[in-house]
């Protein structure tokens, strides 16, 4: 799925990498794990984001996994290929070999590590935005990135570049949602990028989600985000104090560790990393599973046609 249309709104889940024993990509069990959440009503999967663990694979796992993904789901679930590197020849050579993988969109990271200064963060950007001609969502995290791309940035990049029709906003800031939508009210479509400030995120006029732990909890996810789209105010409510303490661990240095392990407890992918990360420490792990039981022992109500995720 290429082209123009913009595939931002609803809910889109940021797949963690699984890796086998010997260290390489499982592409099976990655497969296995997509096609489960295609069958919720999720609008996209993103592969090789920060979840995705997309500093630690080679530029043919990029391809490969975003390949594999385009050949196993339905075309009504896109899929969305995450640009991030150290350089930006790098990243325009993932942008176009996303493109020839036929990926629906672009998530574009700022450079790993160096923080450029304003006008070099520009022309990083406008670099992999003209050399594609897929719809791209900015991804803006300056906690994990160093990089702020503000409103003013961004209304530069949109108003030169007209395939950039998104922003995955991740600073915390709820008003930047509100400042955007300010700036450019039908030009954008932007999506709440921290799990832990969906339901704010979507008041101030976010009409996506970038989710982790979705990848567990998809119906759940789905059922929160409609609520807080749509309401009731009170049901978004109940179901973001259930959810919250969960939604947390996206926010934490460790979040890649902890949303696999998660994911691994419902029955897709494993617990392993790449060096330099490495599994949660006996203690850390006994208090993620213990949460995650906890919750789902107080799990809430959903609509008939969509009970609690279970995993087979």
């Amino acid at each position: 799925m290429t082209g123009s249309a913009r595939p931002w709104p609803g809910l889109h889940v940021a797949i963690p990498t699984p890796f086998a024993a010997d260290g390489t990509v499982d592409r099976a069990e990655f497969v296995r794990h997509a096609r489960w959440l295609a069958e919720r009503e999720i609008r996209a999967i993103v592969v090789g984001g920060s979840l995705g663990e997309g500093g630690a694979l080679t530029a043919e796992e990029r391809r490969t996994l975003v390949a594999d993904l385009v050949g196993a789901l339905p075309a009504r679930v896109s899929v969305i290929a995450a640009i991030g590197a150290l350089t930006t020849s790098t990243a325009v050579d993932q942008a176009r070999d996303a493109q020839e993988a036929r990926a629906a969109g672009l998530l574009v990271l700022p450079p790993y590590v160096y923080r450029g200064d304003r006008r070099e963060t520009l022309a990083h950007f406008a670099a992999i935005l003209e050399a594609t001609t897929l719809p791209c969502m900015l991804y803006n995290n300056p906690i994990a990135y160093g990089t702020d791309v503000d409103p003013e940035l961004v209304e530069t990049l949109a108003r030169a570049h007209p395939n950039l029709t998104g922003v995955k906003e991740s600073s915390g800031e709820v008003a930047r949602i509100a400042a955007l939508r300010s700036r450019l009210p039908d030009r954008l479509d932007l999506a709440v990028g921290l799990d832990e400030a969906v339901l704010d995120g979507v008041r101030a006029g976010a009409v996506g989600w970038v989710a982790g732990l979705a990848n567990a909890l998809p119906d759940e996810s789905l059922a929160l985000f409609r609520a807080a789209r749509d309401g009731p105010p009170e049901r978004a409510d109940a179901l973001y104090r259930w959810f919250r303490p969960l939604l947390h661990l996206d926010t934490v240095p460790k979040f890649v560790q902890e949303i696999k392990l998660v994911t691994a407890k419902r029955g897709f992918g494993s617990p392993r990393v790449r060096a330099p990360r490495l599994e949660l420490a006996a203690a850390e792990a006994a208090a993620t599973r213990a949460l995650l039981a906890e919750r789902l022992a107080h799990a809430p109500a959903l609509a008939p046609e969509r009970r609690p995720s279970r995993a087979p």
